[in-house]
């Protein structure tokens, strides 16, 4: 089956096709650097990784570009606010940034243009943009003549018209039109900036990205990505430069975007106060049981974030690890096939929940495959390589049970080993009590032990209670 993709330009599922098989090109729109992402950020992150995954397994070279915003009124006023350089702020937020994707299992990607290394290119976008009648000069600005362009819209399915007729009646006075937008603004003396034909300024966020593009992948690329969210104004705006600056060229073959984090069904807001950072939520759960959860929904659909859903993946990882664990065999997922019914899942538009369905009929078999050596392989290799096209399942089992919330105060791993020994000597001597007691103090701290005919195990699960 052939990767088929959902094109929010045309609104169906298309047969991807690549301009040229040999250089799949790919932009995602990545974070502006002024706080720690939250987990709406992550999501889009977490699906495009998986894309890229994919695309690799099928392509002999993909040239996955995200980019980092480290210019932006949101960074200049976070950095007046905090009393720091802004280049300071950007730096350290950025560094973070990188940390919680790669524990998330998110591959670096292939390219990662910043903002303020690319100005040039942004500069001579808009020279172009000016010539060809698409952007004028004013009051030190330079401006996108959005009526200039008689598609645009055609992503967000808006027309002009409307746009403007709907648009507040005051409008900067620099502008022509209402719906126009800055291409490049001037800068005071305490905020970035680079000179120009126009005088010492910024860019404007839509040509940062409409730029990089142009700059590092060609005028033409196979897939842009993004959250439901950038369709409008920020994808619209993208194309309105993309187009114009190189007429006859198709900016990008296929839109691609994922759909919008919840809370109980709301989006999530700080002044609501169900905004979760990453950061905040790799204290909490495992990075791998973040990245299982949203790759739990479609990624086109809403995904409703709880806790409940965190615990769902982590107990779902623990089965799956669990038969790996059982198993008892080191495999390389790169030697192995990945099952033909994970890869048609993922063909299919990205079916994630379908993949991992896959992954947990093959740990049910691998479950009941009991003795049989040939069989437990081959279903280890199975569930092993198709975990390494979903980012999941590639640590050692015992470092996955032994896994503790950051700062949390929990018993170490060498106070549980004591004791699962204190506990063995009492059930050597027939003491019962004192073994239960032991069990129940363990599993109290989230301790589960299990005896097996070579001893007992144990893992954390992260749920504190006590048995009976």
């Amino acid at each position: 089956m052939a990767l088929s993709l959902h094109n929010t330009m045309t609104g169906e599922n298309e047969a991807f096709t690549p301009l040229n098989p040999d250089r799949v090109t790919m932009y995602v729109c990545g974070p502006t650097v002024y706080n720690y992402v939250h987990i709406g950020n992550a999501r889009p992150v977490v699906v495009f990784d998986e894309l890229y995954r994919l695309l690799s397994r099928e392509y002999p070279t993909v040239l996955y570009a995200r980019n980092i915003t480290d210019v932006d009124d949101k960074i200049n006023a976070a950095a007046k606010e905090n009393g720091e350089p802004i280049s300071a702020l950007a730096g350290r937020f950025a560094d973070a940034f990188h940390e919680d994707m790669a524990s998330l299992n998110a591959l670096p990607p292939t390219l990662e243009p910043r903002a303020t290394e690319n100005i040039e290119a942004m500069i001579g976008m808009i020279e172009h943009l000016i010539a060809g009648g698409h952007a004028y000069a004013a009051d030190g600005h330079v401006i996108y003549d959005v009526p200039s362009l008689e598609s645009y819209g055609k992503l967000s399915h808006r027309k002009l018209e409307d746009m403007l007729a709907g648009a507040r009646v005051e409008v900067e006075s620099y502008k022509r039109n209402p719906a126009d937008f800055v291409l490049w603004k001037p800068s005071t003396d305490d905020l970035p900036g680079w000179e120009s034909p126009w005088g010492r300024g910024r860019p404007g966020w839509h040509t940062e990205c409409a730029a990089m593009i142009q700059q590092h992948l060609g005028p033409t690329i196979d897939i842009h990505g993004g959250g439901q969210d950038l369709v409008f104004p920020h994808h619209e705006n993208e194309i309105a430069q993309g187009t114009c600056a190189h007429p006859g060229a198709d900016f990008v073959r296929y839109w691609v975007h994922n759909g919008y984090i919840t809370v109980s069904g709301d989006k999530m807001s700080k002044s609501e106060g169900n905004f979760f950072t990453v950061r905040d939520l790799l204290a909490q759960f495992p990075g791998e049981a973040i990245r299982y959860a949203l790759l739990s929904g479609h990624y086109r659909k809403p995904l409703d974030w709880s806790p409940e859903i965190a615990h769902q993946a982590r107990a779902s990882l623990d089965r799956l690890y669990q038969a790996l664990k059982l198993a008892d065999a080191e495999v390389v997922a790169a030697d192995c096939d990945v099952p033909a019914g994970v890869v048609a899942a993922l063909d299919d538009d990205l079916n994630t929940p379908l993949a991992l369905s896959h992954l947990h009929e093959i740990a049910g078999r691998l479950n009941a495959a009991g003795t049989d050596e040939r069989e437990v392989e081959r279903l280890k290799r199975e569930l092993v390589s198709a975990g390494a096209l979903l980012g999941i399942l590639q640590q050692n089992p015992e470092s996955w049970f032994r896994w503790t919330p950051k700062d949390a105060k929990a018993l170490s791993d060498e106070a549980v080993d004591a004791l699962v020994a204190e506990r063995t000597e009492a059930r050597s001597a027939r003491n019962f009590s004192r073994s239960d007691e032991i069990r129940d103090q363990l599993a109290a701290e989230g301790v589960q032990l299990e005896d097996t005919a070579a001893g007992t195990v144990w893992r954390r699960t992260g749920v504190r209670g006590t048995t009976t």
